[in-house]
This record gives structure tokens, sequence and C-alpha cells, in this order.
């Protein structure tokens, strides 16, 4: 993810070479485009719901015509294998469920009908968007943000990660091939002093960002003392906590990938692991079997199960942990042997399970975001509880039990935004995607989301003089 002072270049994960390069740009030319995004924005918010619902629906249909070209990009730009298919199944999903929803969230809250008042309160688009997403999952992530604010009545600019450079420019082109006008979507190659230029002159009424914490910090501060509305989904350290009454085969084979999927570059991941000391030999005996029989490799290759990570400069930092953790006494129990593409320099990294580990550790307390996870023998709820608050991250966390009961008493004790029960590592757009603590503020899809992404007005007419 380098370039010149004038462009940004994505460099693949692959093999190191420059995958595509595109000018970033001025502060002039963006702000033109967002002063002709806030014109067709007026035009589209006259539109009917239904629609705006229609071309909404009309450009994810086009998009998912060029999912075959768009796999393999993927697999070069951050380094996810092939054989996985790319994101469309998730990306209609979620803008499918939104639009589906979007009448019900977006009517008007009648308090008064009656021959002397009228008294109702309603949603109006902020105006222009901006979405910033993120490398991991791409068109996921991004869809979470441009469908529901497109369907609410807003323009979207789409800036996206340097690391997944095409991304952008795909999504526009589909919705624009579907009839959107060009200038109610667009994408801009911005980089961090522009863009911070951008929100600081109050161009934008609402700012979406998913990254990391200190892009957030960057985005809070940019923002700061203009009133635009700010969501973040920032960083992650998700625990599992697997109890005595689990099924040990279900817990481990979900919760070992949501570990390791995508090389553990997944926002809801497992970054940790607690085990009642009951399950604790049988649990790790088993996730170290399947960790033991992934294939790293290109992930152009139908037969690799694991890619390379995004870049070497996080492969470098996971096996920093990795080290610090191992230095401090942590065991590592998956043979590296078994992984030669990782050879110690690049962005290949072997997989790793480390027990013996503490909350001492950075591996257990910073966010990885890479193909490592670490597991404690717990002996009850209370440690467990402890154990998982334990973090400055609040997003998912994973219970495993067959009492529900006992879940939900242990869910409401847990700072997170999410609680899963013998789930792990999703994202149903019909619940609120949340977090707390340095996870971020705000909530994307659901209804929720529409109100993030809205206004509210009231109206008080009194009829009768």
């Amino acid at each position: 993810m380098t370039g010149s002072a004038s462009t940004l270049q994505c460099i693949s994960p692959i093999d190191g070479s420059v995958f595509a390069e595109r000018p970033i740009a001025s502060v002039e030319e963006a702000t033109k485009a967002i002063s002709a995004a806030k014109q067709a924005q007026k035009d589209w918010a006259k539109k009917s719901l239904e629609d705006r619902i229609a071309l909404v629906r009309a450009g994810v249909a086009k998009l998912g015509e060029m999912n075959d070209e768009i796999i393999p990009q993927i697999a070069k730009m951050m380094g996810r294998p092939v054989r996985y298919g790319g994101e469309f199944g998730g990306v209609n999903e979620r803008a499918s469920y939104m639009a589906d929803i979007a009448e019900e969230a977006l009517k008007p809250i009648i308090v008064e009908e009656s021959d002397a008042f009228e008294r109702r309160i309603e949603r109006e688009p902020h105006g222009v968007v901006l979405v910033i997403a993120p490398w991991n999952y791409p068109y996921m992530t991004a869809i979470n943000t441009v469908a529901p604010a497109l369907i609410a009545g807003n323009a979207v600019i789409l800036k996206h990660s340097t690391q997944t450079l095409l991304v952008g420019e795909h999504m526009v082109e589909a919705f624009v091939a579907a009839g959107m006008p060009k200038e109610l979507f667009q994408n801009l190659y911005l980089d961090h002093k522009t863009t911070e230029t951008l929100i600081k002159a109050r161009h934008f009424g609402f700012i979406n960002f998913t990254g990391s914490v200190g892009g957030g910090k960057a985005i809070e501060t940019a923002a700061a003392g203009t009133f635009t509305g700010v969501g973040l989904e920032l960083g992650g350290k998700d625990p599992g906590y697997v109890m005595e009454d689990a099924n040990v085969d279900a817990a481990v084979d979900t919760l070992i990938d949501g570990a390791m999927f995508n090389s553990g570059q997944c926002c809801c991941g497992i970054e940790r692991i607690y085990v009642h000391e009951s399950l604790y030999d049988e649990f790790v005996e088993k996730a170290v079997k399947i960790v033991s029989g992934y294939k790293l490799g290109n992930p152009l290759d139908q037969d690799t199960t694991m890619g390379p990570m995004a870049n070497k400069r996080f492969a470098d930092e996971v096996r920093a942990q990795i080290k610090e953790a191992v230095e401090a006494g942590a065991k590592p129990l998956i043979d590296p042997a078994l992984f030669p593409a990782d050879d110690g320099t690049n962005a290949y990294l072997a997989p790793q399970i480390l027990v013996d580990v503490n909350h001492d550790m950075k591996v257990m307390r910073e966010e990885s975001f890479g193909p490592v996870v670490g597991i404690m023998k717990v002996k009850n709820d209370a440690e467990a509880i402890a154990l998982m608050n334990d973090s400055d991250f609040g997003l998912t966390c994973s219970l495993w039990t067959g009492d529900e009961n006992r879940a939900a008493e242990i869910a409401r004790e847990l700072e997170t935004g999410t609680v899963f029960m013998n789930r792990a590592d999703y994202l149903d757009p019909a619940l609120c995607w949340t977090g707390c603590k340095d996870t971020g503020r705000g909530g994307a899809l659901s209804i929720i989301g529409f109100h993030g992404l809205t206004r509210v007005k009231s109206y008080h007419f009194k009829k009768a003089l």
C-alpha cells in the first residue's frame, strides 16, 4: 500500500508486485465531486422510496454479474483464496434485508392526526454520506452503509482502502449500469490528508468508518467541532467461552474457523478462547488437528485453504506478537514445518495456536487480526466473564452451552456489542452491528442502521386558526 505523493498503489500479497495504481484526487477535484453529489442528492431524495429501493436492488444484481471477475481480484488484492467464492452472497443478503425493511424503518411516527392537529416525526437523509471501507471484506463492509444510505435518500462518496483499490470502481460501475445517476454514488481515491481536509470543511452529512482504532481517532479528531455524525467500527479482540456442557465438536469447529478464516482477518473473528477445565484437553487436541490440516499457499490455487495476509507488514505484526508470547512462556502447538510457504519474511503466515497464555501477553490483549489464537483453561463462569471483559475492545463474544438461560445471564454481564450462543463470526443484518469501548460507536444494519443514516424532523401543524 505505497505509491508516490500523487498515486495510491495496491501491492499484491501474493508476490509483492504492484497490482493496481490510481491517482489521488486533489482537494479541488474532490470538492467538485462532492458538490455534484449534493445536487444529485436533492433529486434522488424526491424519488419515491419504492424507486430508490428498486435501483439499489438493481445495482446489487449488476454487481453480482461481475462476480467471476471480482473473485480473483480479491485474491490478488488481499489474499483470500478463490475457493471461497467471493462476497456476493453476503452483499446480497445484507442489501436485500435493508431493502426489505426500509419502508417500516423509515415510516413517520404519527403522534396525532386529528381535526385540530397533525403531529409527526419524519426521518430525512443527511445529504452526502462518506463511507470509508476496509480491505478485509471489501464489498460486504462497504455495502453495510452504501445500500441503506442510498435507500434512505442520501448521496454516497466511497473511499476504499488502498489494499483493495478496485472495489469502489466496481461498485460504482455496477450501480451506474443499473441506472443510478453517476453523481449520486461516486468512488474517490483519497489520501489521509485530503480526507481530513474534506471532513474539517464540513462537506459530509454523515461519516461511516470501518478500520483501526487509530483511524477512528483520526476521523473523530477531523470531525471535531463540525457536529458531523460519525459511525465507527474499529478493533476487536473477540472471545469464545466453552462451558462444560458444550458440544465440543461443534464448538471447536466453529471457533477455530472463526479464528483462522480469511487468515484471521475478520472484524468479528475469534482471537481468544476460554475453555472449561473439564473439556480443555479435548478441545485443544481437536483444534490442533483442524489447523494442522490447512494448506497455506497461493490464493489463486483452488486447493489453497489459507492465503497470505493482506500485507507483509500485517504478518510481521502477528509474528511479533507470537514471538513475544513464546518468550514469556506461551507454548506454540502448530508445527511451522507444515506451512513452508511462510519463510518468516513474507505475507504468508503459518497459523498458530498458543496455550499457557495469559493477559500479560499482547496476543491476548491487543488486536492480532491474523491466524493466531490463544486458548486458556477456566474453572467457572465468573473467571470466564472476568477474562472476557478484560479487554479494551467489545464487538462480539461467543458462548457455548446447552443452557440458554445460563447464556443469557452471562451475556448481561459482558461488555460487547453482540453475544452469540453456539455460533460465532457472523453478521446478522437483522440485528444491529455495534460495539463498545475501543471498538467504536454507532450501529450499522437493522432498523437502527437506518436511524444512523437519517436525521429526525418534527412536524407540528395546528389546523384550526
